[in-house]
């Protein structure tokens, strides 16, 4: 049994009734994590999309969670104004099913990492360019187990290795090394 400590916890709260769909956090959220930072803007790099539905004025704020290897087997249907939506739509994960929350080019999942930076951000970029005050950020302490997490790097190479193959990822690794 592990040994219990206190973490802070950080997250971002969602107001979908304050929701107005403009995607700034979007385009923010993509900017930031562009190489270099900045440089560009491509939405489908974000870790916070908008589920819209314009006609009906429904906008959810979602933002990218935890990878997951496999299809989960809940089945929820979520209805919002009449309107039913996919067990998907509302979704923080990255995982086989769908390309939401997967980098563009490699495939890598995308985690939401409250805009870590140095200097540290104030609170997530996201958070700060929404002009309706739909997200807002929170922290919290929670008394947690110790666990060993593994790392960002770790988890992409399971990607990778899950959608590749681990020989075509060692082969692609060889081939790099010899460049040098």
């Amino acid at each position: 049994m592990g040994e219990k400590k206190t973490k802070i916890v950080k997250t971002i709260k969602i107001d979908a009734d304050l929701c107005n769909g403009c995607r700034a956090c979007e385009v923010i959220c993509s900017a930031f994590h562009a190489t270099p930072k900045y440089s560009s803007n491509n939405p489908a790099r974000s870790r916070i999309r908008v589920i819209r539905d314009p006609l009906r004025d429904v906008y959810v704020p979602v933002y990218a969670g935890e990878y997951t290897a496999s299809e989960c087997m809940g089945r929820d249907k979520y209805v919002i104004d009449g309107k039913e939506y996919d067990e998907c739509a509302f979704c923080r994960a990255s995982c086989p099913s769908r390309d939401l929350f997967k980098e563009p080019d490699s495939g890598l999942p995308l985690k939401c990492d409250m805009c870590e930076d140095d200097p540290p951000q104030e609170e997530p970029l996201c958070v700060q360019w929404c002009i309706t005050d739909a997200l807002t950020y929170e922290e919290r302490e929670e008394e947690v187990e110790e666990e060993v997490e593994q790392e960002e790097m770790e988890i992409g190479l399971e990607a990778l290795a899950d959608k590749f193959g681990l020989d075509k990822i060692m082969d692609t690794v060889a081939r790099m090394s010899m460049k040098d």
